[in-house]
């Protein structure tokens, strides 16, 4: 019992770390962009209404003056969170920090910019021109102070990632040395697993690749880092699969031809380069354009056509007896079950015979069925599960859990498609041919699947939205 105690208290203690050192920085930079705005905001006000440069009327009621000063905070905010200024800029160079900083604070002068120009006919371009000044250089100023103080925090050890080294043990061993050597960087090593059979169980080497995940279950670490350069591809794709499953930071040693001809982007860490797979997909901004996106699209869809859609309800109704809808467990982003909704078109109690694919000229489709399905009608009530967050429009195909388990057990790595919302459409849906339940199928609708998922953008999604209406027009959904 006591023993158990003790092993809650660490595990505790892991979780608020790694709370600490996930959200410190982003508080520290939050508060350095309230002083920097605030301060612009003030510099504005005083050479707007007191300078006498500009003849501006003053104002007498300082609560408007508070009440804009907590607006122009949040506004600000707002536009820093979209642009991905809030997360931990101190393992990236200073420089691109404020370059996204000067292209962020130029869009929102620009808006602001335009907003007064729909209001009056005067262009007050010197005002904009000082705002922008003074917001870039105190936001950038306020950055660097903010930064400072993060370097003493780590370099005092009261901000550290705990990580894991996998690779050979000559490798581990240098850059545990250089992690005590920059205690700046705050990378506490756990230790090292190794990608060999031969080696020496150490302080250092805590155990070998093959037992990789017991070991981030015992030692809860908030990055991994890969230096076998050597290192299959088939097993650097297992290891990214299950630090993204685990939520953990990965950085990657490419190989030196990756590097030489500037295929990969790469981060340095003791001047080694690396590449970083984070569990972020999308950025924080086109992750709500491409949620706003989804409900706005799928009321219009519905409310636009629910006269014919009605008319397809009673089709089905009257033609095949039973129920309207068919609706069935899928599973959903990071495991989730839900209930998809569809269109029937098949007979009634049809998946009594089991979960399984649809196969071509499958007696179980019903006549108005086939139409349905050979044009994508039947997926229209699907648009309701993205309002209501289980789908999204664009994603993976939604498995049902038996195949789920089943695909995962043959490919540990099927359930990185778990990250994200699954789709109505998505870009396996609009290339595919007529398929057929097999390995072969799998492993290609896998591939299309991570392609999606690894290029995931609102270009990208639209793209594919675009594809799928000529699909539709085509009719080439299987039936």
């Amino acid at each position: 019992m006591e023993n158990l105690l003790i092993e809650n208290k660490i595990e505790k203690s892991k979780n608020i770390d790694k709370i600490k050192n996930r959200f410190f920085p982003i508080i520290l930079q939050m508060i350095s962009d309230t002083l920097s705005v605030s301060i612009s905001f003030v510099i504005q006000y005083l050479f707007v209404f007191t300078s006498g440069i500009i003849n501006s009327p003053s104002i007498t009621n300082y609560w408007i003056v508070l009440l804009g000063l907590v607006f122009t905070n949040i506004y600000w905010f707002v536009m820093f969170y979209f642009s991905g200024l809030y997360k931990n800029w101190y393992e990236r160079s200073p420089f691109e920090e404020f370059f996204t900083i000067i292209k962020t604070t130029f869009v929102g002068i620009l808006i602001f910019y335009l907003i007064v120009l729909s209001d009056t006919t005067k262009a007050p371009r010197l005002t904009f021109l000082i705002y922008f000044v003074s917001i870039t250089l105190l936001t950038i100023v306020f950055r660097m102070i903010a930064r400072k103080i993060q370097k003493g925090l780590r370099t005092k050890g009261l901000i550290n990632s705990s990580a894991i080294v996998i690779g050979k043990e000559d490798k581990i061993m240098s850059i545990i040395e250089d992690t005590k050597k920059s205690p700046s960087w705050a990378i506490s090593v756990i230790g090292g697993v190794s990608t060999t059979n031969d080696y020496p169980l150490t302080a250092n080497i805590i155990g070998n690749i093959s037992d990789l995940s017991n070991i981030i279950e015992t030692y809860n670490p908030e990055v991994i880092i890969m230096a076998d350069s050597d290192m299959s591809h088939k097993l650097m794709f297992e290891i990214v699969n299950l630090c993204s499953e685990n939520n953990i930071r990965c950085k990657i040693e490419p190989d030196l031809y990756s590097v030489f001809t500037g295929q990969t982007k790469t981060h340095n860490i003791y001047g080694i380069p690396y590449i970083e797979i984070s569990p972020q997909l999308m950025r924080n901004w086109e992750q709500s354009t491409k949620r706003i996106f989804d409900i706005i699209f799928s009321s219009i869809v519905l409310l636009l056509g629910l006269p014919i859609w009605i008319i397809f309800g009673l089709i089905v109704k009257f033609t095949s007896g039973g129920k309207i809808f068919y609706t069935q467990s899928r599973v959903g982003k990071d495991g989730k079950h839900f209930k998809m909704i569809k269109f029937r078109s098949m007979v009634e109690n049809a998946d009594k015979l089991g979960a399984g694919w649809t196969e071509v000229n499958d007696k179980r489709v019903t006549s108005f069925g086939k139409f349905l399905r050979k044009t994508h009608l039947d997926e229209i009530p699907q648009f309701w599960n993205v309002i209501i967050g289980d789908m999204s429009i664009v994603g993976p195909r939604p498995e049902q859990p038996k195949l789920v388990e089943e695909f995962s057990k043959t490919y540990p790595y099927y359930k990185r498609r778990l990250k994200v919302r699954p789709g109505i459409t998505g870009w396996w849906q609009v290339k595919y041919r007529p398929y057929t339940f097999d390995i072969g199928e799998i492993e290609g609708r896998l591939k299309d699947d991570f392609y999606y998922i690894e290029n995931m953008s609102i270009k990208f999604d639209v793209e594919i939205v675009i594809r799928t209406v000529w699909c539709v027009i085509k009719g080439h959904g299987q039936a």
